[in-house]
């Protein structure tokens, strides 16, 4: 019953604050704007596989056309023969995708700033172009984009400093305090009862917001990621409801307080990840992939300019199987064997070159995540990433995932061009059921 009563109390005194109404009026609207743009960006990125995979399909039908028809390729490019391993492979469409789950729907984390589909053919590297640079989301706001995860980081603390700020602080500077305490029977229980109306209030609101969220994309449909992300931010709620419980408590006027809890907010929101962010900049330093463009030049040039019997002995290192085929004993057939395979070789190079970078790349998260004791906000961060596939690891895979296509085409290719294999229609099918 006195729980019963002080909810009241807090009823009352909620609704006859416009202040606070409009503080939570606009949480909800910014909300509401961060899940429509993740389900806005979950349509475009389906829409846009669609319609890739609509221009495979187109791919494939013109190469079978060629076969169907006795031609060896477009009549314009006399040079291209798709009955042999070569141009078959080279003209076998493939992409990869990395898929948005419905989950996006709540955090965009960093889906903008990678490529979600990346063209595979010989030529490939998980760093191209393509693959964009990553960048992180406090910078994407300032370009206009913002999801749910980002109102809930930063401006979830706002509105609580303002639905609490005023609270025990209003009653002893009006000087009513220790008649609320003889009425209560505890200062501590007043306090708690208080808090805990605001707490529920904003549970039910951010489960509110989270339903409207699976009725954007499908994610009711996928699996149990709507009650882990409720669960999360539930906890990153409470950690924020203690350190202002502790203000409050311990806190002697409603300036005093307020001021309290706009300084701790702005400690963990953008004091912490700034000097986090500058300290891992100065310990390990951004890799700027120069060593990539290096191999693709330097490397590459230095591979075509090696003798023939320097490429054969590491041709026949990476793929021992093509010391036994015929082509190999072949003095004539070699040659162009050994022209069509030099890709394989700037391939192994790109690997060690692009294993450097990766394990740069993976100091700089070890070195972060040693930081989130004292930097919480970083760590909801990339829970929320983890949650919705948009962390760094998601592309890191992503990327693993490229590569493996990539030294599967290769090989593919190769292996073929040495055993002087023949292409038809049933193995250029075979080829794009393969290398899918």
């Amino acid at each position: 019953m006195r729980n019963l009563n002080i909810f009241l109390y807090e009823w009352k005194h909620f609704v006859r604050s416009p202040f606070k109404i409009v503080a939570l009026f606009l949480f909800i609207l910014a909300s509401i704007y961060g899940l429509q743009n993740g389900a806005d960006l979950y349509e475009k990125q389906y829409l846009e596989i669609k319609k890739v995979n609509q221009k495979v399909t187109d791919k494939k039908d013109e190469i079978v056309n060629y076969f169907e028809k006795g031609e060896k390729g477009p009549k314009n490019r006399p040079w291209i023969d798709v009955a042999t391993p070569f141009w078959a492979i080279y003209n076998t469409p493939t992409y990869h995708y990395k898929k948005a789950t419905p989950a996006i729907v709540y955090n965009i984390g960093q889906t903008e700033q990678y490529g979600f589909y990346k063209s595979i053919d010989i030529y490939s590297s998980p760093y191209d172009a393509d693959m964009a640079k990553e960048i992180a989301n406090p910078e994407r706001i300032q370009s206009g984009t913002l999801d749910f995860a980002f109102v809930v980081l930063f401006l979830l603390p706002l509105l609580l400093l303002v639905l609490l700020y005023n609270i025990k602080g209003q009653e002893a500077e009006q000087g009513f305090l220790p008649l609320v305490f003889v009425q209560t029977g505890s200062k501590n229980w007043w306090l708690v009862s208080r808090t805990a109306f605001y707490t529920i209030l904003l549970l039910l609101t951010l489960f509110g917001l989270l339903f409207y969220g699976t009725m954007l994309t499908p994610i009711f449909k996928t699996d149990s990621t709507l009650w882990q992300i409720f669960l999360w931010v539930a906890i990153y709620l409470i950690f924020w409801i203690l350190i202002y419980f502790l203000i409050l408590k311990y806190g002697k006027n409603t300036v005093s307080n307020t001021l309290q809890m706009i300084g701790v907010w702005l400690l963990f929101a953008f004091i912490i990840p700034a000097a986090v962010q500058q300290w891992i900049s100065i310990e390990k330093p951004t890799n700027l992939m120069v060593d990539i463009i290096d191999t693709k030049r330097d490397k590459t040039d230095e591979i075509y300019d090696q003798t023939n019997e320097l490429t054969d002995k590491q041709l026949f290192n990476l793929y021992p199987s093509l010391k036994q085929t015929e082509i190999a004993k072949d003095s004539v057939g070699i040659k162009n064997a050994r022209r069509r395979s030099i890709r394989a070789l700037i391939n192994s190079a790109m690997k060690n070159t692009i294993a450097k970078i990766d394990q740069d790349n993976q100091s700089r998260n070890e070195l972060i995540s040693k930081t989130y004791w004292f930097n919480p906000l970083t760590y909801f961060q990339n829970k929320f990433n983890h949650l919705s596939g948009t962390h760094y690891d998601d592309y890191q895979d992503y990327r693993n995932d490229i590569q493996d296509l990539i030294d599967k085409r290769i090989e593919i290719m190769v292996l073929d061009i040495w055993n002087d294999v023949k292409v038809d229609k049933v193995k250029y099918l075979e080829y794009n059921k393969t290398l899918k």
